[in-house]
């Protein structure tokens, strides 16, 4: 059995695209921590033996694969509660935002996340990568209608699905300026946008003349002082 999953976020441009980035859909690295990948990982791995993390090539630590899947897990669940719980259940948000020329605006969270999930995937992956993305996570095929569709064979379907989650949980982790993960940043975190510095006019100060300090050589009180 097959789940079809029925997206409605064509018109919705996502809270990428609407509110604007300092930089594009680009990731940085960033440092990873035990305390961040403790819980995520699998305690019977067999890279990070349940740390979450491993040394790459050069000696840095790394988050493990087994990590970068459950984050992708973790979205991929939200964005399956977004999309097919009841319309009604969706509401308007508010969200306060640093200055004064710009102090607040309105937003769907759930209807930009979907947005998001699609955007950032379809930026992030290969032609084949996405294709294979679509068959499975969106329109919600199993493994032998996608490897009817794609001429793959069972093993071959699910190292590439391992590879699309790895790929897109570091991706929704470094994501800047607003990951997907962790999910309760996304939906109710502060604002990143920079509000414009405020330019103060230039005012001359008039300073009165008993506060004027006497010239140099002469007392304040008397004649001109001797040396």
């Amino acid at each position: 059995m097959s789940r079809t999953i029925v997206l409605g976020c064509t018109p919705v441009t996502g809270r990428i695209q609407a509110r604007g980035t300092a930089r594009k859909d680009t990731v940085d690295k960033m440092e990873w921590t035990r305390s961040e990948t403790l819980a995520l990982a699998m305690h019977h791995c067999m890279q990070c033996h349940g740390s979450g993390l491993r040394l790459a090539r050069k000696g840095a630590l790394a988050p493990c694969n087994c990590v970068l899947r459950s984050i992708f897990r973790v979205c991929y669940n939200r964005f399956i509660k977004c999309v097919t719980q009841e319309k009604h259940l969706s509401r308007i948000t508010v969200e306060p935002h640093p200055g004064q020329s710009r102090p607040s605006t309105w937003g769907r969270k759930d209807e930009e996340y979907i947005a998001d999930f699609c955007l950032v995937s379809r930026r992030n992956l290969t032609e084949f990568e996405y294709q294979l993305f679509r068959y499975h996570f969106v329109l919600g095929a199993d493994w032998k209608l996608c490897s009817r569709k794609t001429g793959m064979d069972r093993g071959n379907f699910f190292h590439a699905i391992y590879k699309i989650e790895q790929k897109l949980g570091r991706v929704f982790r470094e994501l800047e300026p607003y990951a997907l993960f962790p999910l309760d940043e996304y939906f109710h975190g502060p604002s990143r946008m920079i509000a414009p510095p405020r330019m103060m006019p230039l005012v001359a100060r008039i300073i009165p003349p008993h506060l004027h300090f006497p010239p140099i050589g002469r007392t304040a009180w008397g004649p001109p002082a001797r040396v």
